[in-house]
């Protein structure tokens, strides 16, 4: 089936060429050819075809090597998916991760390139200096899993590292309280009331009566507040998008879209508070009874910064010589005194918004591990002996 000829250059020299039948090929199921060219005599053609023919006897047909991409490619066409599936605010968080920390060590690459132990000296140096160093790993995990499902690699070797214990961590940062107890909350809330604006005071107030996320709390309008029941519910959350940008959006997941009760003390806070912000904004020109009015806003009566409490809260807690905490601690303090109010699992999880109630067990944990260290104490006292 192999053929060969003689033919002419365009520079009008004679040379000779074969063209053969080289079987088929397994991939397409398609029967497969080939012509080389550029012989200066016809035993030249025939001595490079008896070659190639025992080449295919021995070896099977000749298979074009694969390019493997880069990191970088695979992550360009994985985020495409990944853009489509998650909030615009996730996407941004996500986004800048991968930007800052996963990139600069896998970008440059070869897919095939990258080994278990080149990735677990990348985890052991996230573990050093990031947080949320699991999150990098799931998501290079999921970026070269992408690789697999595209038939790029038949193996991920981020499933083989092995993660670093949180314990052995050597975390630089000043012990920062997960929440506070019921006599820190209120000290805070006493001196806050003293010395802040009543806005701010109020913000603090229902976010530690709640349970509100940050961006759920500087989402809500008045509109979502029903003061005659005594409700708040959650419809929104401020959020930064893609590109860095504060939107409005629909809440985190469909348990954290809620409607939740509050009690009457905070209910007389947030009534005052409307009075004062009608008050305030009338002097100004502006009509705060609109049902899309913000509950907290600045001077020109627009959404606060999405990190307005976190900048507030470090210059007030060192003013102030108070326990470190973060904003988000306030949501697990609240969290943590409804079980030591003895409000069921359930409840809590339901108030709290929380999706996996694995969230609302870690909470719950920690509480009655405290309790248990108290018990001690309680029988001594109680015997009195």
């Amino acid at each position: 089936m192999a053929m060969i000829k003689q033919y002419k250059k365009k520079n009008g020299e004679k040379a000779w060429y074969f063209k053969t039948y080289l079987g088929i090929d397994p991939m397409t199921k398609k029967k497969k050819y080939t012509t080389k060219r550029g012989f200066k005599t016809q035993k030249e053609a025939k001595i490079a075809l008896s070659r190639l023919e025992l080449e295919i006897e021995k070896n099977g047909l000749p298979t074009k090597k694969i390019e493997i991409p880069t990191f970088r490619e695979v992550y360009n066409l994985w985020y495409e998916q990944y853009k489509n599936t998650v909030k615009e605010s996730t996407l941004f968080v996500q986004k800048n991760a991968i930007e800052k920390h996963i990139l600069p060590k896998f970008g440059s690459l070869s897919l095939d390139k990258i080994t278990v132990v080149y990735c677990q000296e990348q985890v052991n140096n996230w573990f050093t200096y990031y947080k949320k160093y699991p999150n990098l790993i799931g998501l290079t995990t999921r970026i070269i899993d992408y690789g697999l499902k595209i038939g790029l690699l038949s193996t991920n070797p981020m499933n083989h590292v092995i993660r670093p214990r949180k314990s052995e961590r050597i975390d630089q940062e000043k012990y920062v309280s997960p929440f506070y107890s019921k006599e820190q909350l209120k000290n805070f809330l006493e001196i806050l009331n003293r010395h802040e604006d009543i806005q701010l005071f109020t913000m603090f107030r229902v976010m530690s009566f709640t349970g509100l996320r940050k961006g759920e709390l500087q989402a809500l309008r008045w509109k979502d507040c029903d003061l005659s029941k005594g409700t708040i519910s959650v419809n929104q959350t401020l959020a930064k998008s893609e590109y860095g940008k504060e939107i409005f959006q629909t809440p985190k997941t469909k348990h954290s879209r809620r409607t939740i009760s509050i009690d009457d003390e905070t209910l007389k806070y947030l009534v005052s508070w409307k009075k004062e912000q009608r008050r305030r904004y009338l002097k100004l020109g502006i009509n705060t009874l609109k049902p899309e009015q913000l509950l907290f806003t600045d001077i020109d009566n627009k959404h606060l910064y999405l990190d307005y409490l976190n900048n507030f809260m470090k210059a007030f807690l060192k003013e102030h010589n108070l326990e470190k905490i973060t904003i988000h601690g306030f949501r697990h303090t609240h969290c943590s005194l409804l079980f030591e109010a003895g409000v069921s699992i359930k409840e809590v999880q339901e108030r709290m918004g929380h999706t996996d109630i694995k969230t609302t067990m870690d909470i719950y944990t920690h509480v009655t591990e405290k309790a248990k260290e108290q018990t001690a104490e309680k029988y001594a006292a109680y015997m009195n002996f």
